[in-house]
Formats: structure tokens, C-alpha cells, sequence
């Protein structure tokens, strides 16, 4: 009676196992992980602030995500893609010719900016070159708050304009 309930166990060990690994390896691979096109990316006032948005921003708010190894394994695939797609739809640094920012929107990334809200914690644990120090933080902020600037989007209009 032992051998079989050892036997049993053994049995549902094994097709949960097979089961976890299907789920872990198979499933991911329905994400797609294809990064759309760069369709405009903002004028950067300094390469400084482009450098500093590619170490802390760009993995969700580009369409330059480096897709690690660990994006293809369950349930890390799906966190991630989350991630990615809200991070897309929130701001996305390689559409930015879809329309201008408002003031309170640009308000909204330098105060998340500021209260380590982004980049987020867990995503920091695994990149730890996106943990900015306070000062490259201040840079970050200082040079979006350009960037973003109405009169900066302005002019990149004006120059995108034909002379008359």
C-alpha cells in the first residue's frame, strides 16, 4: 500500500511538473514581443536627458524594449508585457508626434519621477542600472521639463514647417 500511494505521488509530481513546464515555456510565446517602429522620438534638449531616459524609461515607454530571457518564461512573461503595454499607452517616447503634452501630464512624470515611483521598484531589482542616483533624477526631470516644454514643441513645429 505504501509502494502505491508513493507511486501516486510520484505520478501527480510528474504531471504537474510537465504541466508547469508547458505553462512556463509554451505559453510566453503567444506575447508578442515585436517592437513597433520608432515613429518620431521628442527633440532632446540634451543627449544627457536622451542617455538618462534610455537607462530609466525606455524598456515600457519606447518602442525599443530589450525583451530579457526571463520575459519568455510564466507568469514573468506576463508581467512584463503588462507592464510594457500600460507603460506604451502612458507615455511612449518613439510616438511622440501623436500629439503634445499638456502641462499637467508633464507635472504628472516629474512627480513620479521624484517620488521613486518610476521606475518601479521590482523593475530596478532586475536592472539596476535604471536605479538613478538623485542627482542624475534632477537631470532627468530638468531636461524632460525642457523637452517637453510647450515652446520647445513649438519650435520642432516651426521646423518641420515648409518656408514660405
Amino acid at each position: 500500500m505504501k509502494h502505491r500511494n508513493q507511486r501516486i505521488f510520484a505520478g501527480i509530481l510528474a504531471i504537474t511538473i510537465v504541466g508547469f513546464l508547458i505553462i512556463a515555456f509554451i505559453l510566453p510565446f503567444s506575447y508578442d514581443r515585436q517592437n513597433p517602429p520608432v515613429v518620431q522620438e521628442p527633440s532632446w534638449d540634451s543627449p544627457q536627458t536622451l542617455r538618462l531616459a534610455k537607462r530609466a524609461c525606455f524598456d515600457c515607454h519606447s518602442n525599443e524594449t530589450v525583451w530579457p530571457w526571463y520575459s519568455y518564461l510564466f507568469p514573468m512573461a506576463t508581467l512584463i508585457q503588462r507592464d510594457v503595454d500600460k507603460g506604451r499607452e502612458a507615455l511612449n517616447f518613439s510616438e511622440w508626434g501623436a500629439g503634445r503634452f499638456e502641462q499637467a501630464e508633464t507635472e504628472t512624470i516629474v512627480e513620479t519621477i521624484s517620488k521613486n515611483q518610476m521606475p518601479l521598484p521590482y523593475y530596478i531589482i532586475l536592472h539596476p542600472e535604471a536605479d538613478l542616483s538623485d542627482v542624475e533624477k534632477g537631470q532627468l526631470i530638468n531636461g524632460l521639463i525642457t523637452t517637453m516644454s510647450p515652446d520647445k514643441n513649438l519650435e520642432a513645429d516651426e521646423l518641420d514647417q515648409p518656408e514660405k
